[in-house]
């Protein structure tokens, strides 16, 4: 497999990252109509940053991303950015989660490269969490 390789006025780079954040305690807070928004956000918001998103996965009690982000911009910011914008809309647009949880995020998250591992294979792990989930909660 070759790699793709992005440039700015710069740098030329290949930084894909995987990163899976959870809401705050943990709460399947994502599901019934925030998880689609969550997406849609996600995907909208990536656009306004030097982030591209290769697949996403919401699951009800956290997130999946593989992301290529330009290195200047960095991946901390990149997932700040995300975690501070989602929050603000999903929180005004269902308002029954500040009944829920005192913030919707926290502030962890965790992050690995994926530069030994081919694109394809993370995009399929993410692509098979919901599927895995649904078989565990069917024998358990």
């Amino acid at each position: 497999m070759s790699t793709t390789y992005k440039s700015n006025n710069n740098i030329v780079y290949s930084c894909k990252y995987h990163v899976v954040w959870c809401p705050k305690y943990r709460r399947k807070v994502l599901t019934n109509g925030v998880d689609v928004r969550l997406k849609e956000l996600l995907l909208e918001y990536a656009a306004n940053l030097s982030v591209d998103i290769l697949e996403i996965e919401i699951m009800p009690d956290h997130v999946h991303i593989l992301m290529e982000v330009d290195p200047q911009f960095g991946i901390h910011k990149a997932v700040k950015s995300f975690k501070g914008y989602t929050s603000r809309i999903i929180r005004n647009e269902f308002p029954f989660l500040k009944t829920k949880i005192p913030t919707l995020w926290t502030n962890s998250y965790f992050v690995s490269t994926v530069g030994g591992a081919a694109p394809e294979v993370i995009k399929q792990y993410i692509e098979n969490q919901k599927t895995s989930q649904r078989q565990k909660d069917k024998l358990g």
